[in-house]
């Protein structure tokens, strides 16, 4: 195996994402029989198993990620702070209005407005906050240039993973805002020596990513 990555894993079909649902708080709904199917299938094809697998503490996560495991034979560990975006007042809405404020919020933290917070809910640099340092101790695991051997396979959310990876590795909005990510699709991330990192996958797009695509239909987490 090469140099290692760190790979941002959403999880699968959910109950939640087919009703079009704001479904944020642990644990959350189930995997439906397609999710569950995915998540194998996704373990399956793995071309390498992963050096470690974790998944937040999510239900839908931590189903997918027993399915990798399954797969693979890497225990998945759940990790706390890796949640999906919380949405306060929003939780369980469908409504076309609740899925526009929810993006106006979501494209202005994407934009630099980290501050603008979600009523009951998250701001983004809450979300942030929770999560990068889990990233940073996973990097300093796993991902040092003395033993970066295997992927580290993370199970998580397609709203919290966007946001970080556009702050991780720069990659600008309107690209993340409008490039939501399928069931089980990845980011794939590159440690660089710098500190920084470098994306290499987002979902269906390798770089250099474009910044002028049209919104993709999705879930609202997508």
């Amino acid at each position: 195996m090469g140099p290692g990555k760190l790979v941002l894993v959403r999880h699968g079909e959910t109950e939640g994402n087919v009703a079009k649902l704001l479904d944020t708080q642990v644990p959350g709904l189930p995997l439906t029989e397609r999710g569950a199917a995915q998540a194998k299938t996704f373990g399956e094809t793995l071309l390498n198993p992963p050096r470690v697998l974790f998944c937040s503490a999510a239900l839908r996560a931590r189903q997918t990620a027993s399915y990798i495991e399954a797969a693979t034979g890497v225990p998945a560990t759940v990790l706390d702070n890796l949640h999906e975006v919380q949405v306060g007042d929003l939780e369980g809405q469908h409504s076309e209005e609740a899925h526009g404020y929810f993006q106006r919020v979501y494209r202005a933290w994407h934009n630099g407005d980290l501050d603008q917070r979600i009523p009951g809910g998250e701001s983004g640099q809450d979300v942030l906050d929770r999560f990068l340092p889990v990233i940073e101790e996973l990097r300093d695991t796993y991902l040092a240039p003395e033993s970066s051997t295997g992927d580290v396979l993370l199970v998580n959310h397609g709203a919290a993973m966007r946001l970080v990876s556009r702050f991780l590795a720069d990659v600008l909005p309107p690209f993340t805002t409008n490039n939501h990510l399928d069931n089980t699709e990845t980011i794939e991330l590159v440690p660089l020596p710098d500190g920084t990192w470098d994306c290499t996958r987002w979902g269906r797009f390798t770089p250099p990513f474009g910044y002028d695509v049209a919104p993709t239909s999705d879930d609202p987490m997508g």
